[in-house]
This record gives C-alpha cells, sequence and structure tokens, in this order.
C-alpha cells in the first residue's frame, strides 16, 4: 500500500531535521566527497557521521560508490541542492521580515 504525497514530503522533511546531516548536505553540493572529508569538515565522531550518512542513504537523499579505496557520497539529484537553495531563501525572507518587524516596533516605542 502507498503512503499518500503529504506523508512522504513529511519523512523526507524529517529525515532532512538534524544538523549534520544538513552540514553533509551542504558539503557534497560541490561534488561528491569521500568519508574521510566529511569527516574533516564536520566536528562529529566516525560513528556519528556513518549513522547520519546512512539514514540518508536509505531516503535515497545521497548515494554512495567506491573509488579506489574510498567510499564517496555524493547528492543523489541535482535537486537536493535546489532545496538546499530555497530552504536558505525562505530563511532569509523569514529572518528579514522579523528584523523589519523589530525595527518597526523599537520605532513605535
Amino acid at each position: 500500500m502507498s503512503v499518500p504525497l503529504y506523508q512522504a514530503k513529511a519523512e523526507m522533511f524529517r529525515t532532512l531535521g538534524h544538523p549534520v546531516r544538513i552540514r553533509v548536505l551542504e558539503l557534497l553540493q560541490a561534488g561528491p566527497r569521500p568519508v574521510r572529508d566529511l569527516l574533516a569538515d564536520i566536528d562529529v565522531e566516525p560513528s556519528s557521521l556513518s549513522q547520519q550518512l546512512a539514514v540518508l542513504r536509505r531516503a535515497g537523499i545521497v548515494v554512495s560508490f567506491r573509488e579506489g579505496g574510498l567510499v564517496m557520497y555524493a547528492l543523489s539529484t541535482p535537486a537536493v541542492a535546489d532545496l538546499l537553495a530555497a530552504g536558505r531563501r525562505i530563511l532569509g525572507e523569514v529572518l528579514t521580515d522579523r528584523d523589519s518587524l523589530l525595527a518597526e516596533l523599537k520605532a513605535r516605542d
């Protein structure tokens, strides 16, 4: 039995709801990276990074492959980078709106 689209979307956003996972996706926007490079750029234990990569891989958001002796990770589709960019735009607009509201409130005092 298939799940409704809204439920599948909610699950995808839950998968993205972890800071380490978001950081991994940000780093992978530049292209495939070996696990050792991800570890160098993210301040987490190797076991924690491995767990977060597994979550992203199971969700189909990243793919892994071997290149020589290295395990490489990459975004599964360029749409993941588009989603991160949309998140940045939304966050920027929300924060801008809050800043302008705060300025308006202070101006009234």
